[in-house]
């Protein structure tokens, strides 16, 4: 390895997702760095650039990676930020180990290769089980949606009894209500775009966490497999796809979005993706399916938004049948048509020119 000036003669390590990935034979992601005997003013000194707020985290001056103290928690209050951190040089490695979510996230790595695992970590990965470090997990209620993260992402990973019976008594005794909607929506959304999402819904919904966060979503089991389905496409679907796949049988999808604070984006294909499914029905049963077609094109605003209006067909594809190349054919057919030729046209009648660029358009689609 080549020598790194700022790091040397400090005790540096690589902790958690990375060593566990690596394990797993996974591409490395971002690397996790802790620093055990170092203080915030050793650091300066070395040339790191300090980024934390409420703990001591450092930019490395070069690779701009975040190296961060060796530190303890103690629960102070409530939630999530109910927490007091200590950052003094005689924090161990494995005191900072012991305050981690997970034991696979609990492995640290010397920067010769050299693991150090005192909580059994690699025999979990071994054992593709998700086991909670110590009690000090029911301290933070965001550990419940990261746990459903990791079982979306890990999709041939248990988890432990044990650990699933900790998040019921987290759950229990109030800690999931002290989740902010941001933090909800930031796990779920990485969950939707993991392998098998639904499993992110299935630890919820044993937890009890489910009806705690995302109520709405209660009773509707089956749209954890649609996500799967999309998740598993060659092209995989987008992330509001695959929310409006998650809700779409939920009728209270408007109040979710609002509760959770939802992109926009996301709100609009949840809330677009029934029309397009009644809109494709309706296509398939009618007398006139160039009526029906333009009627879809309009609720859905595909003259405008093309790119969004095609996304939305391929979400409902995951539901049924849809061509999509004759619905390429058929957008591109009324785009065609010249709507500021025709207004030109009726520059003497203005209120005709809606009706005449409406009926041009039925009659190139009944001509495509």
């Amino acid at each position: 390895m080549t020598r790194d000036p700022a790091i040397d003669g400090l005790q540096v390590y690589i902790v958690g997702g990375a060593v566990r990935d690596a394990l797993l034979g996974l591409p490395p992601g971002d690397h996790d760095w802790v620093v055990v005997g170092a203080t915030p003013e050793d650091m300066v000194r070395r040339g790191f650039i300090p980024v934390g707020g409420d703990f001591p985290v450092f930019l490395h001056p070069r690779t701009k990676e975040e190296y961060a103290l060796a530190r303890t928690e103690r629960k102070s209050g409530r939630g999530y930020k109910g927490f007091t951190f200590y950052t003094g040089a005689d924090v161990t490695l494995e005191e900072d180990l012991r305050r981690r979510d997970l034991t696979v996230n609990a492995i640290a790595q010397t920067l010769d290769g050299r693991r150090i695992d005192p909580l059994g970590g690699e025999a979990d990965v071994r054992a593709r089980v998700f086991r909670h470090v110590g009690d000090a997990f029911e301290e933070d209620p965001v550990r419940i949606l990261r746990l459903g993260r990791f079982a979306a992402r890990f999709d041939d990973f248990t988890v432990a009894p044990e650990t699933l019976a900790l998040c019921r008594r987290m759950v229990d005794a109030g800690e999931a209500d002290a989740l902010v909607a941001e933090r909800v929506w930031k796990e779920l959304s990485r969950g939707l775009m993991a392998k098998k999402p639904s499993r992110m819904l299935d630890v919820l919904r044993e937890s009890g966490a489910l009806a705690r966060v995302m109520p709405e979503l209660q009773g509707v089991e089956e749209t954890g497999a649609d996500v799967d389905r999309a998740a598993a496409l060659p092209q995989p679907l987008s992330l509001p796809g695959r929310y409006a796949l998650l809700c779409r049988l939920t009728p209270e999808r408007d109040a979710l979005g609002r509760r959770m604070r939802v992109p926009t984006e996301c709100n609009d294909y949840a809330r677009l993706l029934p029309e397009v499914l009644a809109g494709l029905n309706a296509t398939a049963a009618s007398s006139d399916p160039a009526q029906a077609q333009l009627a879809l094109m309009e609720r859905a605003d595909a003259l405008r938004k093309p790119e969004r209006f095609f996304d939305l067909l391929k979400t409902a594809a995951v539901l049924q049948a849809v061509d999509m190349a004759a619905w390429q054919s058929q957008v591109d057919a009324v785009r065609g048509v010249d709507a500021g030729a025709i207004a030109k046209a009726c520059a003497g009648d203005p209120a005709r020119i809606k009706d005449s660029v409406r009926q041009a358009r039925l009659d190139r689609l009944r001509a495509s």
